[in-house]
Parts: C-alpha cells; structure tokens; sequence
C-alpha cells in the first residue's frame, strides 16, 4: 500500500514534464511561410510561392487577433474574479471563527477557519491557472493546426489534440497535487481523521472561480456567436467566419475563453471536490478498521493518478502517420485510456482495499463514463435526433425549435437510468465488499462508499476527455483562420472535418461532466451528511420542505439569469455589426476591413457585467438557507437543487448540440428536396436551422457547463459551513 500512495507525487511530476514537453511540441511548430511544397497538399501546391507567403501571413495575423482578444478578456475577468476570491476567503473565515467549532471532533474554530480559508485561495489560484494555461496553449495551437492542416489532416489533428491535452492533463496533475499538497502540509498523514474536512475549502475555491469563469467565458463566446450568426448568416448570408463579419474574431476568442478556460475551471473544480467528498467517506472507514488503515482514505487519489496516466498513455498512442479519420483516432485514444483505466483500477482496489467487490464499484464508474459517452453521441451526432431537427426546418424555424425541445427533454430519461443502475449495483457491491473483508460497518456507509469508488472510476478517464473537450474550440478556431485567410478550399474541408469531429467531442464532454456530477450528487450529499451529523433528511418539516423548493427554484432562476444575460449580450453585438455595415459599405464589398476590435470589447464589457448576477445568486443562496433554516433544510436544497440541476443540464446541453449538429448536417448537404438535390447553406430551411442554434447556443455553451458547476457548487459550500449550519 505505502508504494500505491507515492504514485500520488510520481504522477503529478509525470504529468508535469508531459505537459511541458506537449506545449513545447506545439509551440515550436512554424507557421511556415516558406514550407517546402512538397510537404503541402496538392491544392496548396498550385499556388505559387508568393501567394503562400501571403497565405500564412494571413493566417499568422488573425492567429494574433484571436490570442490578443482572448488574453484581454481573461485579464480582465479573473482581476475581478480574484478581488471577489479574496473577498469571500475572508468572509469564509469569519464566519468559522465565530461559528465554526466541532467539539465532537476535536476541531477549533480559529484552526478550521485559517486552515479553510488558505485551502480556499489555493483552490481559487490553481483552479484559474489551469485554465489560463491551457487557455494561452489551445490559442497558440489553433494557427499551427490551420496551417498543419495544408499538409495533412493527421499532421492538423495531432497538433489540436496535444494542444488540448496540455489542459486535461494540466488540470488533472494540478488538482492532484492541490488536494495532495494540502492533505501532507495540514497534517493528514499524522491525524487523518480531521484533515479532509479541512481541505473541503480547496473544492469551494476551485467551484467559486470555475462558476465565475464558466459563466463570464459562457457569456462572451455566446454573445459573439449568436450576434455573428444572426446578422453574418441569416441577414447578410455570409459563410461562416466570414473577414466582412466583424463579430467573427470575437465569437473565435469566445470558443477559447468559454470551452478552453471555462470548461478546464469546470472539470478542475469536478475532480478536487469529488476526491476530498470521497476522502471524507473514507474518513468513517478508516475509523471503523481500527485506525490502521489510511488507504481508505488515500485510495482516491490513487486511481486518480494511474486514471491521469492511462489518459498520457491514451494521448500518446494517436500517431499523425497513421491518421485516416479523426473520430476513429480519439476513439482508439480513448479506449486505450479506459483499458488502462481499468487495470489501474483493479490494482489499487485489490492492493490497498483487499476485495474484488470494490474493483466492481470502480468497473461500474468506468462503464458509466463510457455509457455516457455514447448516449451523448447518439443525441448530438448526425443520428435519429439530429435528423429530426433537421428535417422540421423545412417548415421553418418555429418547428425547428418545436422539435429541438423535443429532444433536449427526450434525452433525461437514458442518463438518469444509466445513473440510477450505476448508483443501486455500486451501492451493492460496496456492501457485499466490506462483508468479504468481516468489517463491521453500517450497510448505508458501505454502500455510499461503494458508490465513491464508482466516482473515482469515472473520473480516471478525466484528462482524455477534457484534451477531447479542447481539441473542439482548437479545431474551430483553425476553420475560422483558413475561412478569414481565404485558403483553398482543400485545406477548409480538413479543418471542417476537425471542426466537426469536435463539435461531437465538445458534447461529449458536457455530457461526460454533467454524469459525473450526478453520479457524485449521492457522494457529496452523503459527505454532507457526515460531516453535519445528520442521519435523515425529512421532508414533513416546513423548514425542510421549504429548502427543497427553494433548491429546485435556485437551479430554473440561475438558468434564466444566465441565459437572459446573452440574450442583452448579442443584442449589442448585432447592433454594432449593423452600425459598422451602415456607416462603412466598403466592409460588405470587401474593400473595407471590420472594426474587429470594437465587436471584441463589446462581448467583453457584457460578459464581466452579466456574470456577477447569476454567480452572487448561486453563492449567497445556500448560505442564507443554511444560516436562516439550518442543517437539514440545507439537505434539502443540496439534494433538491441537484436533481434539478443536473436533469435541466442534460436537457440544455444535449439539447443544445443536437440544434448546433442539424445546422451543420444541413450545411453538410445532407438534407434533400424531393428530386433528391442537396439542401444547403443560403436556403430556407438553412435560415431556419440557424435560428435554432442560436437558442441552443446560451443552452449548451453559457447555462448548461454553468449548471454543472452550480451542482457542485451547492456541494462545497454546504461541506465547508456544516459546522456553521449545525
């Protein structure tokens, strides 16, 4: 057991040199101006060398815009998020000095309040890191696999996939060695029966600042893309990323800032509070084995560091040369990572718990992300659902959107049941391997631990599919480079391929993040649960039953606000792109280039404002309750506000993809009038999918991936004010 806990350092260190290496092998990638042409595919070829040069010069400039607009804003929305960071550490502490003393377990409030709050801050600081950095990388990444995409399409898919691997491990290493750092610094190794309740504030950090970058990034990209594709699309009939847009550079900053910095924030939040909820569980076995055990407590961030290694090993075996078709490669990426996974699994199971049953568990959370996985492609792919939207846009937009909600709403009822099995048999096997090993504990803290092992498990594939997530936005930013530097049309269809193949694996990862809530929801409240000293939560209580409705009313209100927010956001964007097009004709005729830089600091200015509404309501609502009704009215609207959060998240975000996807199979020429000709971009029924994406937009990209943090955010503030809501 003693050598399973040191893989804890060994793969944050591993981790680290990978990432370095990655982002020097995308870094140091040209875009060349003078490349050779036999290394460049025959459409390139036929241009001649100065057309080439001026090719890449092209690209290398809006390469620029793109990276200048995305630092900009990231400046600016974390200088806000760390005066707020700085604020609510030390209102956090405030409130545990005064009210935050456990007798029962020996803690102080002056030791639980300083202790908290530096784990908050810590939390905050490497949760907006990961994103920042992985962030800078995916924007450096997406001219070099523009202009890898002139030689292949291995070459273009291998750069955008390392470009995002250097977020997913980043964050996975980084919240490793957070929740690691601070478990050995606070003394866990001496008293681990105490500690993880202390290090409950690096979650709530990490959750504060994700919410806040989720939601700001969410924000900006979906005011710039729903401006762009309004005025670019329907009313002018531009192509996509079209130079004459002037919205177009800040809706290709918008897919770094919301689906590179937001999302990495997301999944980095995810994995230090599902870890330390898990530790806490871990915390009631260790006590019932005699206290000579601290593998139950350790055993998650074991399988979370072979989990952060088989997803390297995952990246690494996708080979440019061999590269015939982009969805395939990330497939046999990721099978190689949940292959991995599961013999990770399987040794840290046996090794440091001593009973197959618990493998079980982690076997169970494995096939859950898999499962998750393919319920999501089939609901955002060109499958049944998407075809149905695509088909009621002959009829026009109303039916279009009709039929999106249709299957947004449809598509709860599979990942429900998925996490309704996942949950019940994982629960089981916990009980029946804790009766294998004769420990006598109660069959309720058996079974949720059991379902914490399944939790464990799904999160081991967590770097891979966070480098899928980012690949998405790199691909797309890459298609948008070779559209504004009018390159053959060769090279457009390589990087919509990408782009494509990353639409779905974006999905993917929405889908992935909301399951892993859900399968968590049950974790988390049962950590909850421990750490208050409530054994029930019942409902006949007016107080109770009041913060149950005023969770389930917390997740709809926040949606609105969210959602609300992009819609005043694109307001402005479509007003000043009709300004610029008004006053300046010349940018229409392609005489005159865009003011790009005013439509930029537009969605800028919108997102820091329309941010701080929903992120306060989300924060202070639970406080109040907790402080207001108590403890186990607090269950209630964790447990309530769950539910609800993670049913309407799977409604938005696959909902969502499904409207983007039925746009794009029409743009596709998928889609046939009766003589069997293809219907495509320019027509009706075009206009129509377009209105449909742009409602899907803010579902999918700003209150969707927002909800997944809420979910968990209600998570971590209640384990962190347990003591105070007592």
């Amino acid at each position: 057991m003693e050598g399973l806990v040191w893989l804890v350092p060994a793969s944050i260190i591993v981790s680290v040199l990978v990432v370095i290496y990655l982002a020097r092998d995308v870094l140091t990638r040209p875009v060349d101006r003078s490349a050779n042409p036999a290394d460049l595919i025959p459409a390139m070829q036929g241009l001649d060398a100065e057309d080439r040069s001026e090719l890449f010069g092209r690209m290398s400039l809006n390469g620029d815009r793109i990276f200048d607009g995305a630092t900009a804003f990231l400046q600016r929305q974390y200088r806000t998020i760390a005066w707020m960071a700085i604020v609510a550490a030390a209102f956090l502490a405030v409130l545990l000095l005064f009210f935050g003393e456990n007798e029962a377990k020996g803690i102080e409030a002056g030791d639980l309040a300083w202790r908290t709050g530096v784990s908050f801050l810590v939390g905050a600081v490497l949760s907006g890191l990961s994103g920042v950095i992985g962030m800078i990388i995916a924007v450096r990444s997406n001219v070099r696999t523009a202009s890898a995409a002139t030689r292949s399409l291995g070459d273009a898919l291998t750069i955008a996939l390392r470009g995002g691997a250097v977020s997913g491990i980043l964050i996975v290493g980084l919240s490793l060695l957070g929740v690691f750092m601070l478990f050995w610094l606070f003394g866990g190794f001496e008293n681990p029966k105490v500690t993880p309740e202390l290090i409950v504030g690096f979650g709530f950090g990490a959750s504060f600042v994700a919410l806040f970058a989720q939601l700001g990034g969410g924000i900006y990209t979906k005011a710039a893309d729903v401006g762009a594709d309004l005025v670019g699309k329907v009313e002018a009939r531009l192509p996509e990323d079209d130079p004459r847009n002037p919205a177009v550079i800040a809706d290709l900053v918008g897919d770094n800032v919301g689906d590179c910095a937001g999302r990495g924030a997301d999944l980095f939040e995810s994995t230090a509070a599902e870890s330390i909820g898990a530790m806490i569980l871990g915390v009631a076995v260790f006590k019932a084995t005699g206290e000579d055990n601290i593998a139950w407590i350790l055993f998650p961030l074991v399988v979370r560091s072979f989990g952060a290694l088989a997803s390297i090993v995952g990246l690494l075996v996708i080979r440019p040369d061999r590269v015939r078709n982009a969805q395939r490669a990330l497939d046999v990426g990721y099978w190689t990572t949940a292959i991995l996974a599961t013999v990770g699994m399987a040794i840290s199971a046996l090794v440091m718990l001593g009973s197959w049953w618990f493998f079980l568990c982690g076997l169970i959370g494995i096939l859950t992300s898999v499962a998750f996985v393919y319920i999501t492609q089939y609901y955002t792919a060109f499958n049944r659902p998407v075809r149905e939207i695509a088909e009621a846009s002959r009829t026009g937009a109303a039916t279009n959107i009709i039929s999106g909600l249709a299957v947004g709403l449809e598509n709860t009822a599979m990942p429900i049941i998925v996490i309704s099995v996942a949950l019940w048999a994982s629960f089981q096997a916990g009980i029946q391997g804790f009766a294998d090993l004769g420990i006598t504990i109660g069959n309720f803290e058996a079974g949720v631990f059991g379902t914490a092992v399944g939790t464990m498990g799904m999160l081991m594939s967590a770097a891979y599919i966070l480098a899928m997530d980012t690949f998405g936005p790199i691909a797309d930013n890459a298609g948008g480079i070779t559209e504004m530097a009018e390159a053959p049309e060769d090279v457009r269809d390589i990087t919509d391929g990408l782009d494509a193949v990353g639409n779905t694996t974006k999905a993917l990862t929405k889908g992935y993040a909301i399951g892993s809530a859900a399968l968590a929801a049950f974790l988390l409240f049962s950590a909850y649960l421990e750490t208050a000293e409530l054994h029930s939560v019942d409902l006949s209580k007016v107080e109770v039953f009041i913060g149950a409705m005023l969770g389930g009313m917390l997740v709809f209100l926040f949606s609105s606000l969210a959602i609300r927010a992009v819609g005043r956001a694109a307001q402005a964007m479509i007003q000043e792109v009709r300004r610029q097009w008004r006053e300046e004709p010349g940018i229409i005729e392609g005489t005159v280039e865009p003011n790009y830089s005013q439509a930029v600091d537009i969605s800028t200015r919108s997102a820091l404002r329309e941010m701080i509404a929903p992120g306060l309501l989300a924060v202070i609502m639970p406080i109040v309750v907790g402080l207001v009704l108590r403890a186990e009215a607090e269950a209630a609207l964790l447990m309530v506000g769950t539910i609800a959060g993670v049913l309407l998240a799977t409604v938005m975000n696959n909902g969502g993809g499904a409207w983007d996807n039925a746009k794009k199979f029409i743009e596709a020429g998928h889609l046939r009038d009766e003589d069997g000709n293809p219907i495509g971009k320019g027509t009706d029924e075009h206009a129509a999918s377009v209105v449909g994406d742009t409602v899907g937009d803010p579902f999918k990209d700003t209150a969707g991936p927002s909800l997944h943090v809420l979910v968990k955010l209600l998570s971590t503030i209640t384990l962190v004010l347990a003591p105070v809501f007592i």
